[in-house]
């Protein structure tokens, strides 16, 4: 089954090879003080520290995102989060997410459709005690996009975690998905805000969202889905998630 560090990592990935990609090339040559003190350059990784107040505690928080806009079509299959494993057998009804279906784009429509923009992804990684090495603690991580625009398709058999769809609320933990076959993240406004997915060990009330009146809801321990912002519900003729396979 797909963990949260793999899905992260294959995201990361795929943003930095397309980012790689292209027929262009270029061969490295010396710049002269004049050119250098005209140049402005951002690296492609910006990494970010900043503490926040969770439940009366002060936390601390390292963020590493890609500053950059990607366009993805890709497809994810059983991402099984959290389930327990007992002498070696694994009971998959424990799970805090199952999510069979998790697809980024759709073939069946116009060619707009088949690719979902993603912007600045990111890994975050929480602390206490941060400034006391003999004392410090990892709480946890989450990984995100600080937009994300597109059709989605999914099926999600359980959620723990806090979604708004159509105006609709799904939230708590380990209860049944929403019976939809995906969802169009934002709208004429822009990109979806909000989306994250968490793993901690104790429950974290996160920063309000840049742009967003409210703050998200409090992410429980285990692995905790956030998505709120801008979702509307895809509507299929079979009721299934879109295709969004090439066929060979």
């Amino acid at each position: 089954m797909m963990s949260l560090l793999r899905i992260g990592l294959v995201c990361l990935t795929a943003t930095a090879a397309l980012l790689g990609a292209g027929p262009a090339s270029a061969q490295l040559r010396p710049m002269s003080e004049k050119e250098l003190s005209a140049t402005y350059g951002q690296g492609l990784l910006d990494l970010t520290n900043s503490s926040f107040v969770s439940n009366g505690d002060t936390l601390y928080s390292t963020r590493i995102a890609i500053g950059a806009d990607v366009l993805l079509n890709a497809n994810f299959g059983k991402i099984n989060l959290g389930a327990k494993t007992t002498n070696g057998v694994t009971d998959w009804s424990t799970s805090y997410i199952d999510m069979p279906v998790l697809q980024f784009g759709r073939l069946d429509s116009t060619a707009d459709k088949r690719l979902v923009q993603i912007t600045n992804p990111y890994f975050e990684f929480v602390y206490k005690n941060a400034p006391d090495a003999a004392t410090r603690e990892v709480v946890g991580m989450r990984m995100g996009f600080e937009g994300i625009k597109g059709d989605i398709g999914l099926t999600i058999n359980t959620l723990s975690g806090s979604m708004l769809i159509d105006g609709v609320e799904y939230k708590g933990s380990k209860i049944a998905g929403p019976a939809i076959p995906g969802v169009t993240a934002g709208d004429v406004n822009g990109a979806s805000r909000d989306f994250w997915i968490s793993a901690l060990k104790t429950a974290v009330q996160f920063p309000t969202t840049s742009g967003m009146a409210e703050p998200p809801s409090v992410a429980q321990t285990g692995f905790w889905l956030n998505w709120r912002d801008r979702l509307t519900a895809l509507s299929t003729a079979n009721g299934a998630p879109p295709p969004n396979a090439f066929r060979r």
